[in-house]
């Protein structure tokens, strides 16, 4: 496994993804304002540059647990295997956003509404399918950075 491959993967990875949801809203999708909700974890106020290194941070942890099953032998370091992990990775996340306002300072304190299931609180079947290409874009981008590496 190539460790500085995998974080730079996921720095990239995470960097297109944000991309995205920034324009998501052009594309017709709802706001996917995630740099905005990690930066309201710890407290009532919103700080975006908290909320970034936190995204980054999670997208390399991904990368590397991407990085991980490939060198274990789970799929191909390849454009399918990638989407494949993409939509893996949102199943999950998705279903980890109920559960956040048991941890989530925002929104416990009402500042932040919470996203809900696959951010189904946050525009209903558009903002799944914008966590789902979001998700699908980040796991190509890995697996295609992370291929140069290996």
């Amino acid at each position: 496994m190539n460790i500085l491959g995998a974080v730079v993967a996921g720095l990239v990875g995470t960097i297109v993804i944000t991309m995205v949801m920034a324009i998501a809203p052009k594309m017709g999708l709802p706001q996917m304002d995630m740099v905005g909700m990690l930066g309201s974890m710890f407290s009532r106020e919103s700080n975006r540059l908290v909320g970034l290194a936190l995204h980054l941070m999670m997208g390399v942890i991904f990368a590397l647990i991407y990085a991980l099953l490939w060198n274990a032998g789970i799929g191909a370091v390849n454009a399918l295997w990638g989407i494949i992990f993409g939509v893996v990775h949102w199943l999950i996340v998705g279903i980890m956003m109920g559960g956040m306002p048991m941890m989530h300072a925002g929104v416990k304190a009402g500042a932040v509404a919470a996203p809900g299931v696959y951010m189904m609180n946050n525009g209903g079947l558009m903002a799944f399918m914008g966590g789902l290409i979001g998700h699908l874009v980040f796991g190509l981008v890995v697996a295609l950075v992370y291929g140069l590496f290996v």
